[in-house]
């Protein structure tokens, strides 16, 4: 094999004609992202001398996918050298992420996801107060065409330099940010709020494992209803294509199919549901986070949620799920035992979150993200309070209606804004910008090796670390929100 212009290319073919082998010749191929090919991840080849080889057609046309590449592409971003035939037996086009053959549509799908990464990131960010280990994960997801993030303390001195760079300050959603939004509003600059977005990790962020994805909110945060969000407002604004709720189906589809969560932490028990009863999922959460004291309604603790549950429900199996964080001894929400036993059928450890879904048929929930993933698998869901995914029509909803939402939105609508259109993702093998089909990948990767006596062990060495840090740091790090 060698390439176009290479100088050794005239002795490779003379070797080639003596030994009577074939001779690939490889020259650019037509359509280029300087960004993949300053990766040295091209999206593909013209490949002459070899049998032509078809990679499998997928959905929609070579025509859209193309408009799609160049409406979101930056000045220089993309080079096209002349008409391009998608048909070309002599292209062959590359997954830049693990290098294998995919359709013309496939790869500039994937093109497509890492520039609108890029888009998002074109702002360099200035964050301030982010905690050193939080601080190699933003680096990654936040590294943009205007540099790498910078980290500093002083919220001032942080809107200085995002002044001077045309930049965004950003810190941690869940932090105190006043000062820091009130020094970036005094400079005329952006501020972003940063959080892990909903297709996380195997593992608790608590337990120091890095994201798979994260949000950079630059209007409020997600589990915050009392102001906008970015999410909000694709929610509520969004044009979603029909490509793109395909696309959001059938990732939802592999999410479902996969027993995959946030966290996919929690071992595979025995039924707890017995047959032919109604089964109800009451997931606890961490009652002093930020999207119960932002978002839950009159109902603020697990308890009061049992309490709920159960006179709305007197004849269902109540299964109580306690959130991982809070069973680990990370963070407060523990509800007395003698409570819980009153009120739920079942308790439910250290078992998974995805092994209780299909037992039940619906949640009721305050803000958790396990009711967005029970609607991913067609549960009735109640919330007692605003979370992101209540007030558009597919949740009985029972805090007062949010005045900004009330837009009907279909399933797979609220999949694509939540889980395509909203986060970054990070493909943490290449280091490329990715969509959550690829972080779905590594997530299903990461799962499998957490599962082998080496991922056990790393995990029991984890949660020993983190335990020991929540119990020193964690009086601190309350006082300082």
């Amino acid at each position: 094999m060698t390439t176009v212009a290479d100088p050794q290319e005239a002795a490779a073919r003379s070797f080639a004609d003596a030994k009577s082998i074939g001779l690939f010749v490889l020259s650019p191929h037509p359509i280029r992202l300087v960004e993949l090919d300053r990766r040295g991840r091209p999206l593909g080849y013209r490949v002459t001398g070899r049998e032509p080889h078809r990679a499998a057609p997928a959905a929609g046309t070579f025509r859209d996918a193309l408009d799609e590449l160049l409406r979101r592409a930056g000045p220089g971003e993309v080079r096209i050298d002349g008409d391009v035939d998608p048909a070309d037996p002599e292209l062959v086009w590359l997954d830049p992420y693990d290098r294998k053959l995919v359709s013309a549509v496939e790869a500039l799908g994937m093109a497509c996801d890492l520039l609108r990464h890029r888009a998002r990131t074109a702002r360099r960010t200035f964050a301030v107060g982010l905690t050193r280990w939080k601080r190699p994960a933003a680096q990654t997801f936040l590294d943009g065409p205007n540099g790498p993030p910078r980290f500093l303390r002083d919220a001032e001195a942080a809107a200085r330099e995002a002044q001077a760079a045309s930049g965004r300050v950003a810190a941690w959603a869940s932090r105190r940010t006043e000062a820091v939004e009130e020094a970036a509003r005094s400079a005329g600059v952006p501020f972003g709020r940063l959080e892990d977005g909903f297709l996380r990790s195997v593992g608790l962020g608590s337990a120091f494992v890095g994201p798979l994805s994260l949000v950079l909110d630059e209007t409020g945060i997600y589990y915050d209803p009392s102001v906008p969000s970015d999410l909000e407002t694709l929610l509520r604004e969004a044009d979603i294509p029909p490509g793109l709720t395909a696309r959001a189906a059938a990732l939802r589809e592999r999410l479902v199919a996969a027993n995959v969560t946030k966290y996919n932490i929690g071992v595979d028990r025995p039924p707890v549901v017995p047959e032919g009863r109604f089964g109800v999922l009451v997931p606890g959460q961490v009652e002093d986070d930020a999207s119960i004291l932002k978002g839950a309604g009159a109902i603020r603790t697990n308890l009061g949620l049992l309490g709920a549950a159960r006179e709305r429900r007197p004849d269902a199996f109540i299964v109580y799920k306690p959130h991982p964080d809070v069973v680990a001894g990370y963070r407060r929400g523990a509800a007395p035992e003698a409570e819980v036993s009153r009120l739920a059928d079942a308790v439910v450890i250290d078992g998974s979150v995805a092994a209780l879904y299909p037992q039940c048929r619906a949640v009721e929930t305050m803000t958790s993200l396990s009711g967005f993933e029970a609607l991913l698998r067609g549960l009735q869901v109640t919330t007692h309070g605003q979370p992101f995914y209540a007030g558009w029509g597919l949740t009985e909803d029972l805090a007062p209606p949010h005045p900004k939402r009330g837009r009907a939105r279909s399933l797979d609508e609220l999949v694509a804004a939540a889980l395509i259109l909203y986060p970054l993702y990070v493909d943490p093998v290449s280091g490329l910008p990715c969509g959550p089909e690829i972080a779905l990948d590594r997530l299903l990767a990461a799962r499998a090796l957490a599962e082998t006596p080496r991922g056990r062990l790393a995990a029991r060495i984890r949660h020993a670390y983190a335990l020991g840090r929540h119990r020193l740091l964690g009086p601190i790090a309350r006082r300082l929100r």
